[in-house]
């Protein structure tokens, strides 16, 4: 039952991970574009399908709000990722010593 626990706890893990390299390259992306619409006069944004005209200062802030999001969609990822990490080397250690007392 232990090992069970130990594998989903694994798998859970490697959801995380993939959650937060998807929004590691969320956050990238955005820092471009905010990099990009330094220099822009013009700058469009993208809503629904189509894509509107708007300020470059106004589409910048709504990219910065976006960084913060994701910024902090990271660090709870990475809470839970220490969270999962703590359990797994608990049921590491008591499988090792369940496996000992059986030798």
């Amino acid at each position: 039952a232990k090992v069970a626990q130990l594998q989903v706890l694994q798998q859970n893990m490697q959801t995380l991970m993939m959650q937060k390299q998807q929004f590691q390259l969320q956050l990238n992306e955005t820092e471009s574009a905010i990099s990009e619409l330094k220099n822009a006069q013009k700058a469009y944004k993208i809503m629904g399908s189509i894509m509107v005209l708007g300020t470059p200062v106004e589409i910048e802030k709504e990219l910065a709000e976006k960084m913060q999001t994701t910024e902090l969609r990271i660090k709870n990822i990475e809470a839970q990722e220490e969270r999962l990490k703590k359990k797994a080397e608990e049921l590491q250690k008591e499988i090792m010593q369940a496996f000992k007392k059986e030798k």
